[in-house]
């Protein structure tokens, strides 16, 4: 084997993915420069009070946050939950009981490792806006070059089967 299967985490350098008002995060591969194909999993910060992502669930990926460094909050479905270095959190794919999202708290960055199953093609849903994503190719999170299928609509926006039909 002449590739090395281990990275310190102090040793990867975060790029920022979108640093906005309300979203903010920054992030870091760790596993698919791994050899990993199946799960994917990423180093990510989110600045104090910041979100990383809009509410949302996936229907094919499991999802799990390890709580590395800092403080927020876990939005899953209706309920807020506090977390903090050491938690491990669990959303697993389905309905909207697993939407979900998390927030840094005042006090500084919320650093994770976030961790999925990196199935596809995947359906999210967002329904703070009414949207959805479908993604195939390459599953969210993954690479966006070798994504063949990518889009975002909102759900209002629903025609019937036949529409456009010959």
């Amino acid at each position: 084997m002449d590739r090395n299967p281990v990275v310190h985490l102090d040793d990867l350098t975060l790029e920022t993915l979108h640093d906005g008002p309300v979203f903010a995060a920054r992030a870091a591969p760790v596993l698919a420069p791994l050899g990993a194909r199946h799960l994917g999993g990423r180093l990510v910060e989110i600045p104090a009070g910041r979100r990383a992502w809009p509410l949302h669930n996936h229907h094919a990926n499991d999802e799990v946050f390890v709580i590395l460094a800092g403080s927020g909050v876990l939005r899953l479905g209706a309920a807020e939950h506090p977390i903090r270095a050491g938690d491990v959190v669990v959303c697993p794919a389905g309905g909207m009981e697993g939407a979900h999202q998390l927030r840094a708290g005042a006090e500084g960055p919320l650093r994770f490792l976030a961790l999925s199953s990196m199935r596809e093609p995947d359906v999210l849903e967002y329904p703070d806006s009414g949207k959805f994503m479908v993604v195939a190719g390459s599953a969210p999170g993954g690479d966006l070059a070798a994504r063949s299928f990518n889009h975002v609509g909102r759900l209002a926006d629903g025609t019937f089967y036949w529409d456009g039909e010959a």
